[in-house]
């Protein structure tokens, strides 16, 4: 297992998403590509509708990706997330989660971050990990995941 790095980011709904505060707390962080594409709409879409699921298990859900504060708010507030969004401009949490890849598109190579999510104890230890992440059926293989952990 792998302690998480003491780190503090600004997120959606004026709050800090930070580590250390989160300490005694279990929660699922989600890395994603982009706020408003399809893979990462339907991914967040996935992670509200079992939100009720999630927060039962005693879990608490992030989402993560390089985008503005205010383009966070604004997909939060259109897909009416129930849980906060990290804004991530300087990769900070990307990197210290690994999660940044050279991806091709349309045939160039670009950096990007990879479709990733962590379950996160409540000693603050990464005790399990999806990277490279297909979409459909995986809210449900995270959920299960947590709602085992118990």
């Amino acid at each position: 297992m792998t302690a998480v790095p003491a780190l503090s980011l600004p997120m959606t709904g004026e709050q800090t998403f930070d580590t250390h505060a989160l300490a005694g707390t279990a929660y699922v962080l989600y890395f994603y590509p982009k706020d408003n594409t399809p893979g990462c709409t339907v991914e967040g879409s996935d992670f509200r509708d079992q939100h009720a699921a999630f927060a039962a298990a005693g879990v608490k859900v992030f989402g993560a990706s390089r985008d503005s504060l205010k383009s966070h708010e604004n997909f939060k507030a259109k897909m009416s997330f129930p849980f906060e969004l990290v804004s991530d401009p300087d990769e900070t949490l990307c990197e210290a989660f690994g999660v940044m890849k050279m991806k091709n598109m349309y045939g160039k190579q670009v950096r990007g971050v990879e479709r990733s999510t962590f379950v996160i104890d409540a000693k603050g230890q990464i005790v399990r990990e999806w990277r490279g992440v297909k979409v459909p059926g995986h809210v449900s293989e995270v959920l299960a995941f947590v709602q085992a952990m118990k």
